[in-house]
């Protein structure tokens, strides 16, 4: 069960990397990646939107569909400050990845990487 706080009139979930894919495989979720653009490039979780905080602009987000979106990052701490900024625009249907991109990495969850060899994307692990 997901752990959930309460920033001004939104709740947050606090999602662990296995929830976070559970609920994308039933596509109930929108998976929003922050981190740099070079990041993603080199690898990133097939499916989630790329939306880096250096960008970043909770009031321009369309509105919101029954999917709660839920934001990612390298470690945690990027998504919980988009989190943040989103709760403060009035988005109160959202979530974040505990531990980032790294447990998911971690939990032995499928994403994309660059193969260095052939510069080309692979499906790992």
């Amino acid at each position: 069960m997901a752990k959930t706080e309460t920033i001004g009139e939104a709740t947050l979930e606090i999602l662990t990397p296995e929830e976070v894919a559970e609920r994308f495989d039933r596509n109930e979720i929108v998976l929003v990646d922050v981190r740099t653009p070079a990041e993603f490039a080199f690898e990133h979780i097939k499916g989630a939107l790329l939306l880096p905080l250096s960008s970043f602009d909770a009031e321009k987000l369309p509105g919101q569909s029954d999917k709660a979106l839920v934001f990612h990052c390298g470690s945690g701490i990027r998504s919980r400050k988009v989190a943040e900024a989103c709760a403060a625009a009035g988005i109160t249907q959202l979530a974040h990845m505990d531990g980032g991109f790294g447990a998911w990495k971690s939990a032995g969850l499928a994403y994309l990487a660059v193969d260095p060899a052939t510069g080309s994307m692979v499906a790992k692990p």
